[in-house]
């Protein structure tokens, strides 16, 4: 009979037929239920194993077992409820040992695929996770078939139909390996729905591929499964599955609900103020710490509430005081700030309070507020402006008084070096020169002892500037070592200065302060050598990483340090022989300077030495080649009378005894000299006639030496006059003092006290320039 009526049924239309098989020959409510229960119970298997990706390791096996149990109760339960469902002329029974071997079939593989799902997460994985739980299903749904018998006939396949069916479930299968992301939020309804989907099509395509055959020898025997006891089977596994899904969701909102608190819980002990507004600006959720830094607007705080209406409360309390007077422009300011995607904002408040306020904007449209009350941070900062303000107005000072006493010492320092140089010209006895020559040792000492203290104290406040310059190496070097040849001489010692052919070249760099690391380290192995030689070796070479370099090393055969005294030679105010008994003098100011401008200059200065064995000091500078300049032609002489004539020389100093120095130095040589005592009556005298050469101090009272050569090259201007070279012959000696001589007009810059030799040495060369323009002229 059944047979007849499946028969029938497929002579109409195949719309009609696939309604009709679906409305008349099963039951719907069993088939309703069958596809709750399939629904519910994939979607608590995907959620289970979402769960066990989250968990630990033991968790992780307990959820995977519990998911792949319930996939496979919950598709199996679907697939007999289905069964069940189906409307029979004749009587149906189940075998009850293929029934729980297709459970055990079913229950296998999805609890392989979980396993196999937790292990990777490549869309592979995926697609071979899909394709297992599909097999599975499959082969229970086939199995399942088998275990039905019915009274009168036997089952019979459409091989096509059945294939179809079996097709396109593993396709609907295989289409939840799709997804690139595997926690979206829509990643359990859109496999669950997928997953429903591919057993609907296996059950009810493989139960349209079944025809009934009438045979007389199927008798149903008393031991199968009655239709009301597998009903009761499948009942039990559909409540066991409702019972498992129910307790999911009551640990997912459980734990939902225990995130939320914690979060909850977090936000309020934020150290920071926190309010989460929604997309209309109102006021959702904020934490205790948002009330109390803006305590003055607490009373307003409440869900609903608009920003903009808090707002304007504190502007009517006067809480904002770049608001007052312009209130209305202020709030769209600060609401027009706050729409962007981002905004932070240091906001003064009433009662000497700052508050630094961020605004983030969410990506629905919400803005989440952060303060933090920043009151101490502002004191604090402006502490520290006033601290660094006194620092530097303190660092202003000492520049003064350092500028000032180099001066005032200077200035009677000169004097005495300039008078003791004059006074070694005259005839003296053998006592006489022996105490001059003590004399001119101290002043000397005294003014290396000046220059040093000022070197540090500029080394120190970061003043002291490196100059970058092209100069002979060749000619810096001996002109560092000549000065110490003679010294070296009168003790007895051989000294030699070896300048490598590759070393004899231009370079850029601070000529100056070259010399003065030289001469310090020559200096030092004269001053410490009492007998054998002083070696100067300049060199060329590289350094470790291949860049070129300059290395200058000073040797000597002197008393020599140990290891304990190289550890704080380079200190400032040590020095190698620091006790009572120490046989030479000395600052211990000189290395340490050395030191430091060798690191100014980006190179290294080092030692080694052995007590007894002397010492060898290493420096080591950058190479950098420069052109040498192009040679000066120098003009033909000029007539016998142009040079012959006498230089007319005007010297401006405030100090009587400095003008008596210069007075006494330049009396042997063919000059007029002409004397003023501040800068009022140098200008006069300039006015009056031209000199070839001007002395001139730099502080002077009346009217300083800078002004007055700012008023000189005025009137040479204005009178077409030749430019005099001017010489500022001053104790002003830092950078900033030659900066400004140089800025004033000045041409050179000799800082007292000087070495007659200097001076002389400058006369002849500006007023031999000044003869041959005379003579050109």
């Amino acid at each position: 009979m059944a047979a007849k009526v499946i028969a029938n049924v497929r002579e109409v239309a195949p719309l009609n037929w696939f309604l009709n098989y679906l409305v008349v020959q099963h039951d719907g409510r069993l088939t309703l239920l069958a596809a709750a229960v399939c629904v519910v119970g994939l979607a608590t298997s995907i959620t289970l194993i979402g769960m066990a990706r989250h968990s630990t390791e033991r968790m992780r096996m307990v959820y995977g077992a519990a998911a792949g149990v319930v996939g496979g109760l919950a598709v199996w339960a679907t697939h007999f409820l289905a069964m069940l469902g189906f409307r029979s002329e004749t009587m149906i029974r189940y075998a009850a040992a293929e029934t729980l071997l297709s459970l055990g079939i079913v229950i296998v593989g999805m609890v392989l695929g979980v396993a196999v799902a937790l292990n990777g997460s490549s869309r592979l994985t995926r697609g071979l996770v899909a394709a297992l739980a599909s097999c599975s299903v499959i082969a229970m749904h086939f199995v399942g078939m088998s275990a039905m018998r019915i009274e009168g006939g036997v089952l019979t396949w459409n091989i096509g139909i059945a294939a179809v069916a079996i097709g396109v479930s593993v396709l609907l299968a295989l289409c939840t390996a799709l997804w690139v992301k595997r926690d979206g939020w829509w990643r359990i309804p859109a496999n669950t729905t997928f997953a429903v989907l591919s057993v609907g099509v296996l059950h009810f395509g493989g139960m349209a591929a079944v025809t009934v055959v009438p045979d007389s020898r199927s008798v149903l025997s008393a031991g199968m499964l009655p239709e009301s006891g597998l009903l009761l089977w499948v009942v039990s596994g559909a409540t066991l599955v409702v019972i498992v899904a129910a307790i999911v969701t009551s640990l997912g909102l459980w734990g939902r609900s225990t995130a939320l608190n914690h979060l909850r819980e977090a936000i309020d002990t934020m150290p920071d103020g926190l309010g989460f507004y929604d997309a209309d600006d109102r006021l959702l959720i904020w934490n205790a710490r948002y009330a109390e830094v803006n305590s003055d607007l607490a009373a307003a705080l409440a869900v609903g509430v608009r920003f903009r209406d808090m707002l304007q409360l504190g502007v009517d309390q006067g809480l904002y005081e770049e608001a007052i007077g312009r209130e209305e422009e202020w709030m769209e300011e600060r609401l027009a700030a706050r729409s962007r995607l981002s905004n932070t904002k240091e906001q003064q408040i009433a009662g000497d309070r700052w508050l630094r306020i961020q605004d983030r904007r969410t990506s629905n449209g919400g803005i989440v507020t952060v303060v933090n009350d920043i009151t101490d941070l502002k004191r604090d900062a402006k502490s520290l402006a006033e601290a660094r303000d006194a620092a530097e107005a303190a660092n202003r000072a000492k520049s003064e008084f350092l500028a000032n006493m180099s001066h005032e010492i200077r200035t009677p320092l000169n004097g005495v070096i300039g008078l003791t140089q004059a006074l070694a010209r005259t005839d003296l006895n053998a006592g006489q020169r022996e105490m001059l020559d003590l004399i001119q040792s101290s002043g000397h000492t005294l003014q290396t002892l000046l220059s040093d203290i000022l070197d540090l104290a500029r080394v120190e406040s970061g003043r002291l500037e490196i100059a970058d310059e092209v100069f002979d190496l060749n000619r810096a070097v001996n002109d560092a070592a000549q000065l110490y040849r003679e010294p070296a001489s009168d003790k007895g010692l051989q000294f030699f200065v070896e300048i490598e052919p590759e070393a004899a070249v231009w370079v850029r760099g601070d000529v100056v302060r070259l010399k003065q690391i030289l001469t310090n380290l020559v200096s030092n192995a004269v001053k410490f050598t009492t007998t054998g030689f002083v070696s100067l070796t300049a060199c060329v070479g590289k350094d470790r990483v291949g860049a070129p370099i300059m290395r200058f090393t000073v040797e000597d055969t002197g008393v020599g340090f140990d290891a304990a005294a190289k550890a704080r030679l380079f200190t400032r105010f040590e020095q190698a022989d620091g006790t009572i008994t120490r046989r030479f003098g000395g600052t211990g100011l000189g290395l340490a300077i050395c030191r430091q401008l060798a690191d100014m200059m980006g190179g290294e200065l080092d030692c080694e030495s052995e007590p007894g064995g002397g010492s060898a000091f290493i420096l080591t500078l950058p190479l950098i080649v420069g052109e040498a300049p192009a040679a000066v032609v120098t003009p033909a002489a000029g007539t016998k009378d142009a040079s012959a004539r006498r230089l007319r020389v005007l010297v401006a100093d405030d100090h009587p005894t400095n003008r008596k120095v210069v007075e006494l130095i330049l009396a042997q040589t063919p000059v007029d000299l002409v004397q003023a005592e501040n800068g009022a009556e140098a200008l006069d005298a300039c006015r009056a006639q031209p000199f070839d050469v001007v002395l001139m101090d730099m502080q002077m009272p009346v009217m300083d030496g800078l002004t007055a050569v700012r008023e000189i090259r005025l009137h040479e201007l204005a009178m077409g006059r030749d430019r005099a070279p001017i010489v500022m012959l001053t104790a002003n000696a830092l950078p900033d003092h030659v900066a400004a001589a140089k800025a004033a007009g000045a041409d050179r810059h000799l800082a007292k006290p000087f070495d007659a030799a200097e001076l002389l040495a400058l006369m002849a060369e500006l007023g031999g320039e000044n003869r041959q323009s005379a003579a050109a002229a």
